[in-house]
């Protein structure tokens, strides 16, 4: 009886690898979405926000360009409302209890305008932590974790009637992606909180002022000294030491309106 060579039998396995390996090396790689910031949020994709965070409560929709929103529960949104509008229009609504007070965190996403597939990535852009009563400014490291202020003195931070803006850390080349801002690639980008208080700030700011909301964004240090220079003022940043140890600012003097005399 004849003897087979297994050496044709080999050859074959060894071709089969080689084109198998060739295969994989040449399939894309697939990378996972990361942080831009310290934060830990912005820049995560929707799968790992989810891993991260678990499945959202609720999702919600903005009606105008006014804070108006609908709420649905997340088995409707994800059953029939999803399907009538754009995925990235839904927000992931989160509510957190700490400290006796309970925090909602909402979440908006960004997308590739140049992906046209129908399941393209959600990318967080936008965090919007909102408190249902306000909270002194001093408590808000204690009720977010994700908010680190910078305790140095000349930290970039500003501020208006409504709101203070504190920037953190540096800048993210990859950030550029979640903003909108027209010409955002000549710009740096930056990790952001934005302090908001319905009721307004005082003239003499304190840690004690009152905060309703939270914003944590990407926000350009360098397009608001140039652009916004008139709508932002810059101050000493209110978590730092040296911040209480301003002196208190003279009493404004106004002049009275002088009342013409009239001859009798």
């Amino acid at each position: 009886m004849p003897v087979m060579s297994i050496w044709p039998v080999l050859h074959s396995i060894r071709r089969a690898l080689l084109h198998y390996i060739l295969v994989l090396t040449a399939l894309p790689a697939t990378t996972a979405a990361t942080p831009y910031f310290e934060d830990g949020l912005l820049g995560l994709s929707q799968k790992e926000l989810h891993e991260k965070l678990g499945r959202p409560q609720a999702v919600r929709d903005r009606k105008s360009a006014l804070r108006i929103f609908t709420y649905y529960p997340i088995t409707d949104w994800a059953t029939y409302f999803s399907k009538l509008v754009s995925p990235e229009n839904g927000e992931d609504v989160y509510t957190f209890t700490r400290e006796g007070i309970e925090i909602r965190y909402s979440f908006s996403y960004a997308v590739d305008p140049n992906n046209e597939d129908e399941n393209r990535p959600l990318i967080v852009r936008l965090v919007d932590i909102e408190f249902p009563h306000p909270v002194p400014m001093t408590r808000l490291p204690f009720l977010i974790p994700e908010f680190h202020p910078s305790t140095e003195p000349t930290n970039p931070t500003f501020r208006s009637n409504i709101w203070v803006l504190l920037f953190q850390g540096p800048a993210s080349s990859d950030a550029r992606f979640i903003v909108k801002e027209p010409g955002k690639d000549q710009l740096d980008w930056s990790l952001s909180f934005q302090l908001f208080s319905l009721q307004g700030l005082p003239d003499r700011l304190t840690r004690e002022a009152l905060v309703d909301r939270v914003e944590i964004s990407a926000q350009s240090l360098d397009f608001i000294t140039r652009r916004l220079r008139h709508t932002h003022e810059p101050i000493l940043n209110p978590f730092s030491a040296q911040f209480e140890k301003q002196p208190t600012p003279p009493q404004r003097s106004f002049k009275t309106i002088p009342v013409p005399r009239y001859a009798e």
